[in-house]
This record gives structure tokens, C-alpha cells and sequence, in this order.
């Protein structure tokens, strides 16, 4: 494409003149241009044959788009060309030859025919009629100032794009004076698209002309600063890096003439060193020496760097195939020697444990059963329980809680995908006890969430602790199998019925329902008061206890089952002692029930005796909790009303339909127990479980609730010193309950000799109370609601003596004291 300076001098064309069309969809030519194009359609080519006269005229225009219909041109600026064509035979395309002389204004389109072939239907061409058209008129300044500021632009552009044709300027610099050839031209010569080229053409205001054209420009020659910045800093960049590069590859060579090693070599070199020391399983260690090739091809700075050296150290830190005994090192009397020496009492859950042990060594340390769970009260020795197992075995012991754990990544570990992404809490504890047959303990297991948006937690526990399927298990971390069917695991739990079934399925349950007073006087003597004195510097000359004294300290200040409020009020005796030790107090405190008033201040707990004496309406009831077992008082009070029933003191469902069916059986029951039926209609009852804060619910109260509403409905009185637990039919048949050994416990505790049980319970729970319980309470089983009322529930205006067992060691000091 070429271009000349201007065709200013010539005659214009003939107003409303008919030439041939020639529409193109990719090209746009400016007057002053020159172009030459090659068509084989026949259309086109019946075109070209009526130009055979030399420089005949058509008319080009830019059919833009997919459109056909040459009817839209209509109205249009096209171009008017001198033509010159020539025939190609051994291509068969015609040539043309265009020179855009002026713009013209399309006025329509027709057809026709080519020369000399109208009678046989050769193809025909389109003609448009047009009208030239001149550009408007504009002020010669405002054209002077456009035409400098293009200029300026075009030779921006020319220092910006190296690829610009040379002399470029220099041509454009011809057209000086003529502003709209000059804007013609530089749109013909610049960068531009088919679209802006086509507006010029369409623009008959030369000032706007200029303007378009330079704003194009200017938009270019900014893109083309931006691309070279980038450019130049790109290649900066790689420079740098060419030049690290050098630098690194010469490092090495100085570094291995002076006998030293690249940090970077001498890592990978230690890894794959360890890797080979560990003695990993071949599909670990497989998958170790993979990683360690990609971490030595990986950049230290990259992230990949980090997330594979993170990975690899605990893949290097878990014990694999480390153990630290066999099942052969493993001595029963060893073990019972150790149980009996760090815990008093607790003689089934050693049993059962001795028991395990010993189908463990049998069995060559294979999978061995249930895993053991110590479910309990706080403080009655569950975890130390394990401390001792793994003592006495000679293994390493590791703790896990998962109380309040709610996300399945806890148990399994995270994906190594996620920052921050660690191992679950089994192989972590794997890792501190760098071995892989550990005693480890799971803690607090019924405190554990049961699923939610991250997973269930339980679920991932069911693999862990079942022997058949703990040989390959799976940290989502690790993603590798991991044999934990060595380890030894024991479990923790204050509730069994918070874990879910499948998972207690999986568990041998040992009950530790809690301690008597006698037996903590007795923990006291062997474990408690050796470790209180050394740890607050006394001597046990300082202060000196008696059974006495630490039965009313278990009595009256420590009730509860287990042993940590028993022993966190002798430590505060122990500093007030410390204290004034310090102060220069010599001489020994002898402790007795004033003293320990004084010192501990007034005991929470009432004396045995105390709210012991038969009342109207009240009952007492045994209940289980997840503290162990406790004294729950049940209230019944008549008034005279419209026979409607109120019970109160937050109770769950279970309790409110053991109120309504005690109730039923007592109307059932009226004649015998004296009771006018019009009373149900005139008296209102209310049912109230003192300590009404407290949440209450469970199948063992039906028993007192219907002496309860007998004793108000009959006005007679009800025994105070015999605790009842049971639950009742509407036909009056006693139920068994659980929990039995904690409710007789509690009640002894209180002071209580006397407790009516389910006879089923008797028969089948005897044998798990604590001898001395057995010989100093009187269990009374009971079939129905009948031996109930006949034991319990006395004659109106009777007032018995009261049975309270107020002593709870013999008034001497203990023998080895």
C-alpha cells in the first residue's frame, strides 16, 4: 500500500454518478492510498471485467461484520478508486490496482450485468450511485494546532515501537498544509484497527479527524511505555537471576575445591542419610525418598520447600517400627505389686486390669479384646490408674484428652494441603513417646463432640480402637498406614452413656464408683499426707491428724466421691501451717473437729443426724451423676385446691412421667393407704426436687416420688434415715435401676445404714460394695410399691427414733502413726 501527497487539482467527479462496487470486510483505504487486491469470487471477477476500459472507476466500501445485503451502505462514506486490472491464469484471480482518489456519499446500490453476457445470465456486480463530498470547513489555527499535536504523537510513537517503518516521520512531514491528507495519511501509516480507520473515513470535519486519529496514537504510544517497562523489567529480573545463577554454579565449584559442601546438598545428603537409618516400612520409606527429591529440587524459598520439610521430619519422627518392651517382659505380680502400692481400694478395676494383662502376654502382645474404660467421678484415680499400668509394664506413657474435640482432624490430622496443616493427636503423642507401643490414654472420651461441619470425631475413635481394624491406620496427614495395634490403650470417661453406642461397643467398661470415708482416712495415711508434707517443707511432727480428723474432714468438708476436694482441704491446712512455721511457730498442731472449724472455716456439709427425723412428704432419694452418686431430697405437699398437680425443680421428661404415674398408682392405691377419694378432687399436690438450678432426669425416682405423694395424701409420716431408689409401674412393680454401687456409696457417705433397692439390684450388685459397706448398712430389697409403704411409711402421729451411723473409724490414731 502506498500514498501520495494529495489529489487536490483534479476535476471532481460528476455529482449523482453510477460506478461499480467493490465491498471488502477487512479493509478500509483512505484517499491518497494505493492497494492492490486479488479476487476470485465471480462477482467480483464479473467487476473486474467491466474495467477493461484503462483507468476505470469504482467505488470501495467496508461492508463490516458478517452482513450481505449491500443495501446498508446506503448513506455511507466509501471512496472513489481508479482501478487497473489484470488477469492471473495460472492462479484464476483477477489483480486489481486501486488508488483512492476522494471520499464519496453512497446513495444506493444496484446490479448489473457484464458487459456483453446480459443474454446468457452471466453474473452480475453491484453499481452504487454516489455524490462527492468535501471536507467541512475549519479554523486554519485550531487545524494547525491538531495537526502539531499528532505530529508530536506520531514521533512519540516512533521513539516508543522500534519495529516502526523507517522514514515514517519524514513522509508524513510531506503532507504539511494539507491537514486533512496529513490526518488521511497518518492513519493509513500507524497501527490502528479496520474499525478506527473506518471512522476517519466516515469523518468529514477535518479537526475532528485530527483529534480521533490523535487520541489513537496517544492511546498506543501509551501501551507501548507500558510494554517496554515491563519488558525492561522482566529482563532485569532474568538478568538477576542469570547472574545468581553464575554466581551459585561458581560457589559450588570453590566450595568443592575447598572441600566444603553447598548448605542446600548438604541437607538433602542428610536427609536421604536418615531416611536410610530409620528403618522405615518399604512403602514409607518409598514414599520418604520421593519427597526428599522433591524437596532437593525445590527452591529454599518456595512454599512446596517448607510443606515437604515440615512433612518429611514427622514422617522421620514417628516411631515406626521402634518398641519399647514385648508382651514377654510383662509380670502379673510386678503389676499387681504396683497397683496395690499406688492405689487403695479399687479392687475389680485391678482385677479386670490384671486380667487384660495377662491375655496380652499370653497372646504375644497381639490385639488383646475390648480396650479397658475407667468410667467414674472426678478424682477417683482413672488417670493414675494408667500411670501405673505403664510403669509397671516398663512402657512409656502419653495422655490425650479429647474433651471438647468437635473436629474429625483432631483424631485423623489435617490434609496436608491446608496451612498450618499438623497430625491428629494419636500420632503427635506417638512422637513424644518415640515409640510405637506406648500405654496411651485417652481422656475424658465422653466429653467428646459427636459431629458436626468438620466431621465426627467418634467415628474416627471407631477405627482407632478396634484391634481388628488398628493395624493400618490412616492420619489424614501422614497418608500413610500407620500399625498402632501395639499400643495400649485406655480410656476415661466420667458418663458411659454420653459415649455413643458403636464406639462403647469397642470398650471393656470398669465402674470406679468412688471412696468411703474410711478408705480416704486410709489414701490419706499411705499416699495423700507423705506428698502434702514434702511438698510444703513441713515435717509430720508440724501437724498431726488422727482418723478422727480426717474422717470428719471426709465427712464434713469433702463428701463427694472422688479424693480431689478431700485432698485440696488438707493442702490448706498445710499452708496455714507453712505459714506460721514461717513466721517462727514452733511446736506440733494437733488436729481435732474445733480446730479444723477454726481453720477450715464452718463445714458445708450438715451432721448425719441433722433433717434425719420422719416427716410428712418427704423423701430421701439416691441419684447418679456424672460426680457419682448423690442424696436427692423429694418433697410432696397437699393443699386444699381443685385437684390439680405442679411438680417443679427442672426435671427432663422421664422424671415428669414418673411423677404422673406415681400419682396414678397412689389414686389407685387410696382405699388402702386411707385416703377419701373426694381428697383428689379437693387437694392440690405439688411435687417439688429441691436445688432447682440443678438439671434432673433419669428412671430411678418413681419409687420415692410415689411414697412422697402417699405420706401428703395420707398424712402419714415417712422414714428420714433409709434412702430409696427404684423405679415404679402403674401397677406398682419395682424396677431395677443403674448405677447402685454409686447410690449406696453416696448414702453411706451421708451417714445413712439403711436403703431399700430393687430386689433385682440386690441380688445382682451385692457383691461390688466395699465389704465394710456391706457389713455396716442395711440393704432391704423390695418387690413392690406394698414392702415399700410397709417399711417406710409409718402410722400417722408416729415418730421413731432416728438410725444414723455417726462414727466412721474407731476413736484411736492410726497404728502406724
Amino acid at each position: 500500500m502506498t500514498s501520495r501527497p494529495s489529489t487536490l487539482g483534479e476535476p471532481p467527479a460528476t455529482p449523482a454518478a453510477q460506478r461499480p462496487l467493490l465491498a471488502l470486510r477487512s479493509t478500509v483505504l483512505l484517499p491518497g492510498q494505493t492497494l492492490a487486491v486479488q479476487m476470485a469470487a465471480p462477482r467480483n471477477r464479473a467487476l473486474a471485467t467491466a474495467l477493461t476500459v484503462p483507468g476505470g472507476e469504482l467505488i470501495l466500501a467496508l461492508l463490516p461484520g458478517d452482513e450481505d445485503d449491500l443495501s446498508t451502505l446506503r448513506g455511507r462514506i466509501a471512496v472513489r478508486c481508479v482501478a487497473r486490472a489484470r488477469s492471473l491464469p495460472e492462479a484464476n484471480v483477477v489483480q486489481l490496482t486501486l488508488d483512492a482518489r476522494e471520499r464519496v456519499r453512497i446513495l444506493g446500490v444496484d446490479a448489473a450485468p457484464a458487459p456483453g453476457d446480459a443474454a446468457r445470465g452471466a453474473e452480475v456486480y453491484p453499481c452504487a450511485e454516489y455524490v462527492a463530498v468535501a471536507d467541512d470547513p475549519a479554523d486554519p489555527l485550531v487545524l494547525r494546532e491538531q495537526a502539531a499535536r499528532l505530529l508530536a504523537a506520531i514521533d512519540a510513537w516512533c521513539e516508543s515501537d522500534p519495529p516502526a517503518e523507517p522514514g515514517i516521520l519524514a513522509l508524513l512531514r510531506a503532507y504539511d498544509g494539507h491537514p486533512g491528507a496529513f490526518a488521511d495519511a497518518a492513519a493509513a501509516h500507524l497501527p490502528l484497527r479496520v474499525a478506527d480507520r473506518f471512522e476517519v473515513l466516515q469523518r468529514l470535519d477535518v479537526a475532528q479527524r485530527l483529534r480521533f486519529v490523535t487520541q489513537r496514537v496517544e492511546k498506543e504510544v501509551a501501551r507501548l511505555e507500558v510494554v517496554a517497562e515491563v519488558d525492561s523489567e522482566t529482563h532485569a529480573r532474568l538478568a538477576q537471576s542469570q547472574r545468581d545463577l553464575f554466581l551459585r554454579q561458581q560457589l559450588r565449584v570453590i566450595q568443592s575445591q575447598l572441600g566444603e559442601a553447598d548448605p542446600a546438598e548438604r541437607d538433602a545428603a542428610e536427609l536421604a542419610r536418615r531416611i536410610e537409618a530409620a528403618a522405615l516400612p518399604p512403602a514409607v520409606a518409598t514414599e520418604a525418598r520421593r519427597d526428599a527429591e522433591r524437596l532437593r529440587h525445590s527452591g529454599p524459598a518456595s512454599a512446596e520447600h517448607q510443606m515437604l520439610r515440615t512433612y518429611l521430619d514427622w514422617v522421620l519422627a514417628t516411631p515406626w517400627t521402634r518398641s519399647s518392651a514385648s508382651a514377654d517382659t510383662i509380670v502379673l505380680d510386678a503389676v499387681e505389686r504396683a497397683l496395690d502400692d499406688q492405689h487403695w481400694g479399687l479392687h475389680e478395676a485391678k482385677e479386670r486390669i490384671l486380667e487384660h494383662l495377662a491375655v496380652h502376654r499370653l497372646r504375644g502382645g497381639a490385639p488383646s479384646g475390648p480396650i479397658l474404660c475407667f468410667v467414674g467421678p472426678p478424682g477417683t484415680g482413672k488417670t493414675s490408674l494408667g500411670e501405673a499400668i505403664a510403669r509397671a509394664m516398663g512402657r512409656r506413657f502419653e495422655r490425650v484428652s479429647v474433651g471438647g474435640v468437635r473436629d474429625e482432624a483432631e483424631i485423623r490430622g489435617h490434609r496436608r494441603t491446608y496451612v498450618g496443616a499438623m497430625p491428629g493427636r494419636v500420632v503427635q503423642a506417638l512422637r513424644r513417646a518415640e515409640v510405637r507401643d506406648p500405654v496411651l490414654m485417652i481422656d475424658e472420651i465422653d466429653k467428646m463432640s459427636q459431629g458436626g461441619a468438620t466431621g465426627d470425631p467418634t467415628a474416627a475413635m471407631l477405627e482407632l480402637l478396634d484391634p481388628a481394624h488398628n493395624t493400618a491406620f490412616t492420619d489424614h496427614y501422614l497418608n500413610l498406614p500407620l500399625d498402632v495395634s501395639g499400643v495400649f490403650f485406655l480410656c476415661t470417661a466420667n458418663s458411659l452413656y454420653d459415649i455413643p453406642a458403636p464406639l462403647r461397643d469397642r470398650m471393656e467398661v470398669i465402674r470406679i464408683a468412688g471412696y468411703t470415708a474410711e478408705e480416704k482416712v486410709e489414701i490419706a495415711w499411705r499416699y495423700l499426707l507423705p506428698r502434702l508434707f514434702a511438698a510444703h517443707g513441713l515435717l509430720d511432727t508440724d501437724i498431726q491428724f488422727t482418723d478422727e480428723s480426717l474422717a470428719y474432714v471426709a465427712s464434713r468438708y469433702a463428701r463427694e466421691a472422688g479424693l480431689r476436694n478431700f485432698e485440696r482441704q488438707l493442702a490448706r491446712l498445710m499452708r496455714k501451717r507453712a505459714r506460721q512455721k514461717a513466721a517462727g511457730e514452733l511446736g506440733a498442731w494437733v488436729m481435732d473437729a474445733a480446730r479444723l472449724e477454726v481453720l477450715l472455716g464452718p463445714p458445708p456439709h450438715a451432721a448425719d443426724a441433722q433433717d434425719m427425723q420422719p416427716t410428712i412428704g418427704t423423701v430421701t432419694g439416691l441419684a447418679w451423676t456424672t460426680e457419682g452418686g448423690a442424696l436427692m431430697t423429694i418433697e410432696a405437699l397437699a393443699v386444699p385446691g381443685r385437684g390439680t398437680l405442679t411438680v417443679t425443680g427442672q426435671l427432663g421428661d422421664v422424671m415428669r412421667e414418673s411423677v404422673d404415674a406415681a400419682l396414678s398408682y397412689v389414686r389407685s392405691r387410696a382405699a388402702s393407704l386411707g385416703i377419701a377419694d373426694a381428697d383428689f378432687q379437693r387437694l392440690d399436690v405439688h411435687v417439688h426436687f429441691p436445688a432447682g438450678a440443678t438439671p434432673k432426669d433419669g428412671p430411678s425416682a418413681g419409687v420415692a416420688v410415689t411414697l412422697a405423694l402417699a405420706s401428703a395424701l395420707s398424712r402419714r409420716p415417712v422414714r428420714r434415715d433409709v434412702a430409696v431408689t427404684g423405679e415404679v409401674t402403674l401397677r406398682g412393680r419395682v424396677l431395677e435401676v443403674g448405677g447402685v454401687k454409686e447410690k449406696v456409696l453416696a448414702a453411706y457417705r451421708s451417714g445413712l445404714r439403711g436403703v431399700l433397692l430393687p430386689a433385682l439390684n440386690l441380688e445382682r450388685d451385692l457383691r461390688d460394695l466395699p465389704a465394710e459397706v456391706r457389713a455396716r448398712t442395711t440393704l432391704e430389697p423390695m418387690q413392690s410399691m406394698d414392702d415399700v409403704f410397709a417399711r417406710l411409711l409409718l402410722p400417722a402421729d408416729t415418730v421413731p427414733a432416728v438410725v444414723v451411723d455417726a462414727d466412721v473409724r474407731p476413736s484411736a490414731a492410726h497404728p502406724d502413726h
